[in-house]
């Protein structure tokens, strides 16, 4: 099953059913998704229960598949991605054996297509490729074991980074605050059993591929997570209940062979530069400037849709 949310001038927008083909919709007999994940258990059935789509989804106008949420976390479990940036930004922390995350801004989620306002390009602006999942409930305790009956959904994300203000916020050991401004999510989200093999072991078994301005970036693989999401669900309800509606993000989707596949972020390009070279070649992103993001299983689906959006001036 895969999951929208079109525009219909409130907040939250309407939630939709997507056709098979993602060429036309039904609305959806809860409102909003945030209503569908607070009651996922009979909400689901109830969705599933639909089948006669009879709308055009091209004259849609997709939001996020959540606009706004209660919380964001997003993790950094893409190993080569975390050593290569905690070199070139001159961290050196000891590893630990628990999953690294970090609590963001979750008020606001862009839709696939919407302009991104930046502060200023001297921030050094870079968008990252990641997956995520949006969970029902989670009690405070859940087990990795658990976890898995809390993914009610996957997705795919840009979180966004100003480069100029990451590395000074990381040295204080406090942040990530100015330094993240808030993410993006593909249209679609979609339900673990959807993907097929494209969902293994709770890691996403598929390419992100990143075009910047029409130029392919990067082609990084997703399961190569070092902790899955089963993994991320219980770190974070360790200590406390998740409420329905959490975005758990991947980190950055970063595989060991960057040089060959390219990255699914500016900076590692600049670490890998800095690394090879001893300086960064590659600019951050301009005003005017756009990104694409998109998932493709090994069958040549793309389950989540694309992201597809322009740095624009405030």
């Amino acid at each position: 099953m895969r999951l929208a949310t079109i525009d219909n001038g409130t907040r939250d927008g309407r939630l939709v059913i997507v056709s098979p083909d993602a060429a036309h919709y039904a609305l959806a007999p809860v409102e909003t998704l945030q209503q569908a994940l607070e009651s996922w258990d009979s909400a689901e059935a109830t969705l599933r229960a639909v089948t006669v789509f009879d709308q055009p989804l091209a004259e849609a106008r997709l939001r996020a598949p959540l606009p706004r949420a209660w919380q964001w976390l997003d993790g950094s479990v893409y190993a080569s991605h975390g050593a290569l940036m905690d070199k070139v930004i001159g961290i050196d922390k000891a590893p630990v054996p628990w999953p690294l995350m970090y609590q963001g801004v979750s008020s606001k989620f862009y839709g696939p297509s919407e302009d991104v306002v930046m502060a200023d390009e001297a921030l050094g602006i870079d968008f990252e490729g990641e997956f995520g999942i949006l969970t029902d409930m989670v009690p405070m305790g859940t087990k990795a074991t658990e976890a898995p009956r809390h993914i009610a959904l996957v997705v795919q994300i840009n979180d966004w980074s100003l480069r100029a203000l990451a590395g000074p916020e990381m040295k204080t050991g406090f942040g990530w605050v100015q330094a993240k401004p808030p993410c993006s999510m593909a249209p679609f989200a979609v339900t673990p059993d959807e993907l097929g093999e494209a969902w293994q072991d709770n890691q996403p078994n598929m390419h992100l591929t990143v075009h910047w301005n029409g130029q392919q970036f990067g082609n990084a693989h997703g399961k190569a997570m070092g902790h899955g999401f089963d993994a991320l669900v219980a770190h974070a309800a360790r200590t406390r209940e998740l409420v329905a509606g959490t975005v758990i993000g991947s980190g950055t989707v970063s595989n060991e062979n960057y040089r060959e596949v390219g990255s699914s972020c500016i900076a590692e390009r600049r670490g890998i530069e800095i690394v090879d070279s001893g300086a960064p070649v590659t600019e951050f992103m301009k005003y005017g400037d756009s990104v694409r993001m998109e998932a493709r299983t090994a069958d040549g689906r793309t389950p989540f849709g694309a992201i597809d959006q322009k740095v624009v001036r405030p």
